[in-house]
């Protein structure tokens, strides 16, 4: 198991340097320069060039990530080459929102997609079940893009629920929290939901025709009991799985909805370091989201012998 464990980890952080390869290839053969952004259109080129050399951007692309990765590897993301800023303070300036945004979007789709589910799986085929299908289809095909606009529009702006705009911490109180967050947090879950629905059920209609739920059902076992105490945990493999992932992703993937919203997350700090070509803090939030990324792949491998002792018993093998 400590083998297997430790090829995971190997290939998490081959992951990781992989992706700030990528990110460094791409932004080197954008157009333009964080110089010129910094001095301005009137800049003359001898002006770019000397603040391209204060910068240390007159080095080739290879020369300057290796720059980079060495002050990585010794926990050093370095400093935004516009603001100065240290990449690391400013990434988790911003991690807290959009942690908050990702974990409450994953909430609330795990939530409404396991009370669908269950009820689908307890009765397909019928009319509530064909209503709940016919409902995550629609959810299916409404990306943030589109659902937060309309959010904002019916429940901020007709009816006076939300704001429209902007982010109160915790440290304004948790009502305030809530009511700036929920709107976003609904955006994020909205696909979210139809993708766990059609998962979980799925699975439970499965596992609901296993020969040990119709002997616990046989021995008078009620049927939510059976439901939630043997088919909901065999049936969470999947769910586990793509939650996982799903959370990982949005971690790094709220940009559409921190910009929709205008909030200080780490969404609308890798877009503003792209604009500006701040090749350091992009590098440095890149890295970031692919370690969160790649924390949660191996966090999801692990949960696996919780649910079912044995998967437990093959990973000792």
């Amino acid at each position: 198991m400590v083998t297997t464990t430790g090829k995971r980890v190997a290939r998490g952080l081959l992951v990781v340097l992989l992706v700030t390869i990528a990110a460094q290839a791409l932004l080197s053969l954008a157009p333009g320069t964080v110089a010129e952004g910094i001095l301005g259109q009137n800049a003359t080129p001898e002006n770019i060039a000397d603040l391209n050399r204060e910068l240390g951007l007159d080095q080739p692309a290879w020369q300057q990530y290796l720059d980079w990765l060495g002050g990585a590897l010794h926990g050093d993301l370095g400093n935004s080459l516009v603001s100065q800023q240290p990449v690391l303070e400013a990434v988790v300036q911003r991690l807290p929102v959009t942690f908050e945004l990702a974990f409450l979007g994953m909430a609330l789709a795990m939530v409404v997609a396991t009370l669908f589910a269950v009820v689908g799986a307890s009765n397909p085929g019928s009319r509530i079940d064909r209503a709940l299908n016919a409902t995550t289809s629609v959810f299916l095909s409404t990306p943030g893009f589109i659902a937060g606009p309309l959010l904002v529009y019916f429940f901020a702006m007709q009816l006076h629920l939300f704001p429209v705009l902007g982010w109160a911490p915790l440290g304004q109180g948790l009502g305030a929290n809530l009511r700036t967050a929920f709107l976003p947090a609904l955006a994020i879950a909205i696909q979210e939901i139809a993708a766990l629905h059609r998962l979980l059920r799925t699975d439970l209609i499965s596992t609901l025709g296993e020969d040990f739920i119709a002997a616990a059902r046989a021995r008078g076992m009620g049927r939510m009991y059976v439901m939630f105490r043997h088919a909901f945990r065999p049936s969470s493999f999947s769910l586990i799985t793509v939650l996982g992932i799903n959370l990982g992703r949005l971690l790094g993937g709220t940009v559409i909805v921190e910009v929709l919203f205008s909030l200080p997350g780490v969404g609308g700090l890798l877009v503003q370091s792209i604009t500006s070509r701040d090749i350091i803090m992009v590098q440095g939030v890149v890295t970031f989201v692919a370690a969160i990324y790649v924390v949660m792949n191996l966090l999801v491998d692990s949960s696996y012998g919780l649910l079912d002792p044995r998967v437990r018993k093959v990973m000792a093998a």
